[in-house]
Parts: C-alpha cells; structure tokens; sequence
C-alpha cells in the first residue's frame, strides 16, 4: 500500500511540476519586458515550418524524378531477378507466390542500320511476342507512338523513338542488325539480317528509346545463334523480396545463376541516391540556419530573464526544472513549426501539378506585365515556361518514414538548441542577482 501511494504521490508531482514549468514557458514566449519574445518564436517557428515543407515537397519530387526511371527500368531492362538457366523456370516461377511474371528473352548488342546508311548501337532483345499483351507492368510503361508492339511476323522489330530518329526508320522501314553479338555458330557482321520495322515505342527512360529494340523469341534463336543464352526477367509483387526469392531458385535450381536488381544497377541507382542525399544535406542546411538562431535568441532570453530566473529559484524551483521551462519553450517552438510544416508540406505535394501550373501562370502574367511595360513590342514573343509543364508531369512520392523523419528532425534542431542555449542557466547565485538588480 505504502509503494502505490509513493508511485502516486510521484506522478502528481511530476504533474504538478510539468504544469508549472508549461505555463511559465508559455509566458515566456509571449511575454517580456522589450515585448520582442513573441516576434522571434513565430519567426523561428516559420523558419522550422517552411523548412519541413520545403524539404518533403523536394524529396517527393525526387523520389517521383527517381523512381520514374527506376520503374521503366524494372520493367523493361534488368527485372528484379535476372535468372541465367539452361532450364526451364518457368513453371516454378508461376507457382511462387512471390513472383508477379517472368519472362524468358535473349539479348544481345548490335550496330543497326537503317535508312541512308545511317547507323546506331542498340541493344535487341528477343521476347515472347505475346509479352506486350500478358506483362502489365511492360505494357504500362512502353508506349506505342506508332504502330502496335507486333513481334509475331518473321523478321518484325520494334523499336525505340530515339532509335528510330538516329537511324531515320519509319513504321514499314526495313533496317539491318549489321553487327550483332550472338553464338559462335552465327556471324558477326551480315548484310542479311534485315527486319521491318512494324512498331516504334517510347518511355520515361531517355536511354531506352534510344538503344533498346524488341523482336520475337523465334527470331531471337535464329539470329543469335543455338549458344546463345536464354535469361529469365523475374519481377516481384515486392521488389525487397529479392534475395528470399533469389535463394528459393538457387535451391532448386543449383547450377542456376541468379542475379538481383541491386547488383544489376548498381552504379546506376548508386548515383541516384548521392544526389538525393546531397539534396537533402542541402536542405537540411535551413534547419541549422534556424536552430542557430533559436540558440541566440534563447540565450538573450536567458540573459534577459536572470531576475524571473532568480525569483523562480529563491520560491523553491529546482535548477532542472528551470532548465526544462526554456527546453519546453524549444520543443513548441520546433513542435508548432514541424507539424503544420510536414501537413502543409504533404498537401502541396499531393496538389503538385496544380502548384507547378499556378507557378507557371504567374510567371508567365508577370513577364508579361514587365515586358509591356518596359518593352512594348516584344511583349507579344512572352510563352509560358515549359519547364513548369515537366516538373508539372513528374508524379511525387511520398514516403511515411521520410516525412517522420523530417519532422522529427526540424522539431529536435529546435529542442537541441534551446537545451544548449539554457546550461549556463543560474551560473551567478540568487543572491548576486538580486543584489544587482
């Protein structure tokens, strides 16, 4: 009975403590002598708030910037599992409740000429012909831009627009896979591998429509030879399940060898994620530019408020909880900064596109609006930024973790520097403070 009346007694202590300590550092931010306390917290709370809302809109975009490639590239290049067997997985694979598809192709490099001599590298890859049809996640990010992705007739192509454009093919245009690195019972270069192109696509993927070209998987056994070998693109219902899955196939399949994502692009997503790591180091500046700020205005405040200070102290307040009154001012400084910066932040970017148009409007009325003013007859050569249109396009990402993260992180820059700003509280004695004031 005596511990739980102790444990009682200590949590209305604490609470009573807290209260006290809550309410003192509430007028502390609204009220001093100079009337200037309430002006800095609102501008540090601002700083904290447009920082986290910068930082979410920026990463969202990047993320979308980045994983639009990143997509195009798992579904038409690397897959998440690339699979190199001289037997069949296929059955194994649709009975894997991992696995969302697979897809058994060839592929090999070739300088491919087309109309006019006019030559390019290309990477041809030989792919079930009804691939466009049964893979969603293929069909969804290679558009047709002309033609269909018609693969079924002998010596039939389909090519990138990039491609296309280099090497002057139009849909019917025949074009020749000059030089082709196929088996060692097929030629290297042959003036007779001729095929007609009856499609041209286009993707997210600059490279890809500049280099990739798709024919049948017959015409792929032909073409690049009886050693040519056969590789199985494995794509996943969640792309982390790589290496589970990858382990299940070299269990059943020992002589098989496998290969993830990961390793795949490795340079390629590497890259990537230096530059929204420097991005977000680049941001994040905003945030010590505030914390530094809210250090210095939190030890003039201490400075200023010695006397309160002293009083607290002299009618039994502890040093810790004196300390705690300017901490709590910190935490709501950074607290009523972050969260209405992360929901502010979070709503313009699921409203990305209409922000970018708004962007381009009013930089377009207010170019306009110079211009005839300072010059008259060139006013009417003012267009709209299509750069706003792109970023318009990019669909943003949003993560949970990152947007927690942020958030957290802008309201401990602000803690952390009120708890570094208040240690030097009570260095002088009540009674050397009182004396002098």
């Amino acid at each position: 009975m005596n511990i739980k009346s102790a444990v009682k007694q200590f949590f209305s202590s604490v609470k009573i403590s807290f209260a006290w300590i809550f309410f003192v550092s509430r007028r502390f931010a609204k009220v001093d002598r100079k009337g200037s306390s309430a002006v800095t917290t609102t501008l540090s709370s601002l700083g904290i708030g447009f920082g986290v809302m910068t930082l979410i809109c920026v990463i969202s975009v990047m993320n979308g910037f980045q994983h639009s490639f990143i997509d195009v590239i798992m579904e038409i290049s690397s897959y998440h599992i690339r699979v190199l067997s001289s037997e069949d997985l296929e059955e194994f694979c649709r009975s894997e409740k991992l696995i969302r598809s697979v897809t058994p192709f060839y592929e090999a490099q070739s300088l491919v000429v087309g109309s006019y001599g006019k030559e390019s590298a290309a990477m041809i890859k030989a792919v079930p012909a009804s691939v466009y049809a049964t893979d969603a996640g293929f069909k969804k990010q290679v558009t047709m831009i002309a033609g269909s992705f018609d693969i079924a007739e002998p010596n039939s192509i389909v090519i990138g627009s990039e491609l296309a454009r280099r090497t002057g093919a139009r849909l019917g245009s025949e074009i020749n896979l000059y030089a082709l690195s196929g088996g060692s019972d097929v030629d290297l270069f042959s003036t007779d591998r001729k095929c007609t192109v009856t499609g041209v696509f286009h993707t997210g993927y600059a490279d890809i429509n500049a280099t990739f070209a798709f024919i049948s998987l017959e015409n792929g056994e032909h073409y690049f030879g009886k050693n040519a070998k056969r590789i199985y693109g494995i794509k996943l219902f969640n792309e982390q399940d790589d290496s589970r899955v990858i382990a299940r196939i070299l269990k059943e399949f020992p002589t098989a060898k496998a290969e993830s994502w990961k390793s795949y692009n490795r340079s390629f997503f590497g890259a990537l994620q230096v530059e929204k790591n420097m991005l977000m180091v680049l941001v994040f500046l905003i945030f010590v530019v505030v914390a530094v700020n809210i250090f210095n205005g939190m030890r003039r405040m201490v400075y200023e408020r010695r006397e309160e200070i002293s009083v607290l102290s002299a009618f039994g307040g502890k040093k810790k909880e004196v300390k705690a009154i300017f901490v709590v001012k910190g935490f709501l400084t950074g607290f009523f900064g972050a969260v209405p910066g992360m929901i502010l932040g979070i709503f313009i970017t699921i409203n990305m596109e209409t922000v970018f148009m708004l962007l381009s409007k009013l930089s377009y009325y207010a170019t306009l609006i110079f211009m005839k003013i300072a010059n008259p007859e060139n006013a009417q050569f003012v267009r709209e930024n299509p750069m706003f249109m792109l970023y318009a396009s990019i669909p943003p990402k949003i993560f949970a973790s990152e947007v927690v993260l942020i958030t957290l992180f802008g309201i401990c820059s602000s803690l952390v520097a009120s708890w570094a700003a208040s240690r030097n509280i009570l260095k002088l004695t009540v009674i050397e403070v009182m004396r002098d004031e």
